[in-house]
């Protein structure tokens, strides 16, 4: 049996002290509010805090830019290429009527109308709406996350101080307190749905279901130092409907389901994500499917009808993009969630940049890096709103309903609604999508040739 030396003994005790305290302040601080959806406020302090150090250094920044005539970065929020809304008509005649001396109407094609068709190719490369969505958004003033401004310069001994010190405090402290936590929630999250799910069907077990879930997500969300502001809870999704949301981040389903009691959707995956998905669904009833089973249309709408028209089963929680947009735009909604008749409850997510940037570039960043890169942020924060729940008309198709409630997604969450498909991501354009253009040009062409046989 080794006798430990005074000093190594004083060590020992030091340490078996800081650990006990690190968990009492983790359990009375973080787990029990959890437990109650209750908040002491100190985020929110946090964040006044950072907000004040991230508007001193732009001060700096302007300042130090000034006395060393350096250009101060501003990027082109609205694209570096000025575009008016007009149609593919308009703008041809515009051509003619600049560069012919004939009658606009007259031929039924002019050599210059290829301008046209060559000046919007060079715009679309040089800055096309679709392609900027899958990069991360780009921020006016720096804060202190080396990775979210790319024209940082030197400037002065304090600010690379300020950063320097910043690296320390999100690296050496937050970053191993948000993985503990992060490890407490999921473990608490498999072994409590486990539990949970030996119990008998009834009102017990939906209860502490349901309780197991809200208290490992709010964990979950507080190991990213999450502050989220939820807006209209009134309008909060209820059993039987669909619950849409536009998708920025893998986060966006924790942010939500801290908040409300969700049936998740999704296809059954390996290691931890599945040790994960088969805990949970002993203790609620989630819709997983197959890997086989994901591109059979009819097969994942027939399990969704069938979960929806139970009226005592959990809202379903889907993004319809299909992939992860950033923080500026929602993109195409895929129609088959908008097929099945239910009612509709759109959500609103909108992150704030400054603290940290949410969005997931799957094409670029693996979910390890991904989480990484989470955790050594400062902060997520972000806003939910819950939109009046939403149905299907009788003169709408599926399409139409689904371009209905993504406008009002866009409107809410001040985003740009865009009608390109999220798949761009990994896929070339469609030929649909070029045939579209060229029938808009023909039917100009031989709209005009049969109003002049009219006439």
């Amino acid at each position: 049996m080794f006798l430990l030396l005074p000093f190594d003994s004083l060590v020992v005790n030091l340490l078996g002290i800081s650990i006990t305290v690190l968990f009492t302040l983790l359990l009375v601080f973080i787990i029990v509010p959890a437990i109650f959806g209750v908040s002491f406020g100190i985020r929110k302090v946090y964040m006044k805090t950072l907000l004040k150090i991230f508007q001193w250094a732009t001060l700096r920044i302007e300042r130090g830019a000034k006395e060393k005539n350096h250009p101060l970065y501003k990027p082109y929020v609205n694209g570096i290429i000025a575009k008016e809304p007009t149609s593919l008509e308009e703008e041809i005649k515009e051509i003619r009527r600049s560069g012919s001396s004939k009658a606009l109407d007259a031929p039924e094609f002019e050599l210059s109308d290829i301008f046209y068709f060559c000046r919007k190719g060079i715009e679309t490369i040089m800055d096309d709406e679709v392609t900027k969505r899958f990069s991360a958004e780009e921020l006016e003033s720096w804060n202190l996350l080396s990775r979210t401004n790319y024209n940082f310069h030197y400037i002065s001994l304090r600010l690379t101080v300020l950063w320097g010190l910043g690296v320390l405090i999100r690296y050496c402290f937050l970053l191993p307190l948000r993985i503990a936590l992060a490890f407490t929630g999921i473990s608490l999250l498999v072994t409590g749905t486990t539990v949970v799910g030996y119990l008998p069907n009834g009102r017990c077990k939906e209860f502490l279901s349901k309780h197991v879930h809200l208290m490992c997500y709010r964990i979950c969300v507080r190991a990213l130092t999450a502050i989220i502001t939820y807006h209209d809870r009134e309008n909060r999704p209820q059993n039987g409907g669909i619950c849409v949301a536009n998708h920025t981040s893998p986060i966006d389903v924790i942010i939500l389901a801290s908040d409300g009691y969700y049936a998740m959707v999704g296809q059954i995956h390996g290691g931890l994500m599945g040790v994960i998905q088969r805990a949970m669904v002993k203790a609620c009833p989630h819709v997983w499917f197959e890997r086989s089973e994901v591109k059979d249309r009819h097969l994942v709408a027939k399990r969704l009808t069938e979960h929806v028209q139970d009226k005592s089963k959990l809202p379903i929680l889907i993004f319809p993009e299909g992939t992860c947009i950033n923080n500026t735009s929602v993109m195409m909604f895929k129609k088959g969630s908008f097929e099945i008749g239910a009612t509709v409850y759109p959500v609103a997510i909108k992150y704030d940049p400054q603290f940290g940037d949410a969005f997931w570039n799957s094409s670029k960043y693996g979910m390890v890096t991904y989480l990484l890169r989470m955790m050594t942020s400062w902060a997520i924060v972000c806003s939910v709103w819950y939109l009046p729940p939403m149905t299907r008309q009788c003169d709408e198709d599926a399409v139409q309903f689904a371009n209905r409630v993504k406008s009002a997604i866009a409107r809410q969450g001040g985003l740009v609604d865009l009608l390109w498909d999220g798949g761009l991501k990994r896929e070339k354009v469609k030929d649909t999508f070029k045939e579209e253009q060229q029938k808009l040009y023909s039917k100009m062409i031989v709209g005009n040739h049969e109003d002049r046989s009219r006439s």
